[in-house]
């Protein structure tokens, strides 16, 4: 518990407000940035920045030539205030008046130091990189010394300290309960975007820059002897634009051949929204021997709650068709979705027209189910009939060994 001071006092809502230690630390460590404020020659100043808790230590990221660091250099240190704030929700009353918002908030007072010990300034700005992306600090270069003089970091110690939260539901006048206006809370949450990689970046996303997922949401290697399936992103994208030149590889799919890499980008970026939302789980399919990429894969409509999905969005490069690769990219696909996601029923669909589609799905050990009309757009706008075909749980023991006998032969000729 921290103790209470006259600047931590509040003078209102004073229920609202605590000094728990453990609060304040969480609620300092969710936030990537803070503001604070100063005086400089008699004038308020208020400064956005990156910071980080070490212990009972507050550091901020600066530069060696911005106001308030320079007038932190002296002996008596800087005087400073610090905010952080979490925006929960917005409370809709059915007054003006008592239309709120639910937060959770820190203030820190104190007087801020400039970090002059090399080791403790490398050590504040390791962990705030670790911050930003947990393991981040090894997987990227440190400041060398040049850099590290550019750089400046002050500390405040965590002594004068205030947390102050709003939660729950509204609060109206008891006369207003009556009156026919919607009212109720509309939750309020930060989420990371996709990741956008650098021009020339050739390596995955890492894991620490992939939000937690329900096992159903989330695309984890999975490794044959012929293909490797990998979570896709944007680094794949020059590899899927070379594989995937060949017109006839697009012919039936519900979307026009991408010209450029540029359009690939887009049908890339498009299948991780997709993921963002749940509504697919996309992989690259790479030669397991080379390495180069070959094309795509997904699970479609992953549903947890009744164990289903689908599995579409298959194109390879014309010159692995007919060589088995599809077959043991379907296998892992189905022992993930069976063994590891403990799934109940598995769907395909394909165009009417695509035969060999049909033929290749059938192989899998799959049942035709019948003829869904007119169910999706064709890249043309026209209106395409899908077959659908469906493999159950009870079916897949029997599916998979016929899969794994259909692959030795090639696993041993190779």
């Amino acid at each position: 518990m921290y103790e209470q001071t006259h600047r931590t006092t509040a003078n209102r809502d004073r229920g609202r407000v605590s000094y728990e230690r453990v609060t304040a630390h969480a609620i300092l460590d969710e936030a990537v940035h803070c503001h604070f404020a100063f005086t400089v020659d008699g004038e308020p100043r208020m400064l956005p920045t990156l910071h980080v808790r070490v212990g009972e230590t507050l550091y901020l990221h600066g530069s060696t030539g911005s106001r308030p660091l320079l007038a932190a250099r002296g002996d008596a240190g800087l005087p400073i205030c610090v905010t952080v704030t979490h925006l929960d929700g917005l409370v809709y009353a059915r007054s003006h008046t008592h239309h709120s918002a639910n937060y959770r908030s820190v203030v820190v007072h104190g007087t801020a130091r400039l970090v002059s010990d090399e080791a403790e300034k490398r050590l504040a700005l390791d962990t705030l990189v670790d911050k930003v992306g947990r393991g981040r600090a090894a997987d990227s270069r440190p400041p060398n010394r040049k850099e590290l003089a550019e750089v400046a970091v002050l500390a405040l110690p965590l002594s004068e300290v205030s947390v102050k939260a709003r939660t729950g539901g509204v609060i109206d006048e008891d006369e207003d309960y009556a009156l026919p206006h919607w009212a109720g809370v509309v939750p309020l949450r930060l989420v990371p975007g996709i990741p956008e990689p650098d021009a020339g970046v050739r390596v995955p996303v890492p894991d620490y820059l992939r939000a937690p997922r329900s096992p159903w949401l989330t695309p984890v290697p999975l490794r044959g002897s012929h293909v490797v399936l990998e979570p896709l992103d944007m680094s794949h994208v020059d590899g899927l634009f070379e594989a995937t030149r060949d017109p006839a590889v697009w012919q039936y799919l519900t979307q026009p051949q991408p010209h450029t890499v540029d359009g690939i980008a887009e049908f890339v970026a498009e299948a991780l929204r997709g993921n963002q939302r749940g509504e697919r789980v996309p992989w690259v399919q790479r030669d397991a021997v080379t390495g180069e990429i070959m094309g795509t894969t997904s699970y479609y409509f992953p549903d947890e709650r009744f164990r289903t999905m689908e599995i579409g969005g298959t194109f390879l490069g014309r010159r692995w068709w007919r060589t088995g690769v599809n077959t043991e990219a379907k296998l892992l696909l189905l022992t993930h979705a069976f063994e590891s996601l403990d799934a109940i029923r598995v769907t395909w669909q394909t165009d009417i027209r695509n035969e060999r589609s049909q033929a290749a799905i059938a192989r899998l050990g799959a049942t035709r189910e019948g003829v869904l009309r007119a169910n999706r757009r064709r890249a043309d706008g026209s209106w395409r009939d899908s077959v659908l075909y469906s493999m159950t749980a009870t079916e897949w023991p029997s599916a998979q060994a016929k899969l794994r006998e259909r692959i030795r032969p090639r696993a041993a000729a190779a």
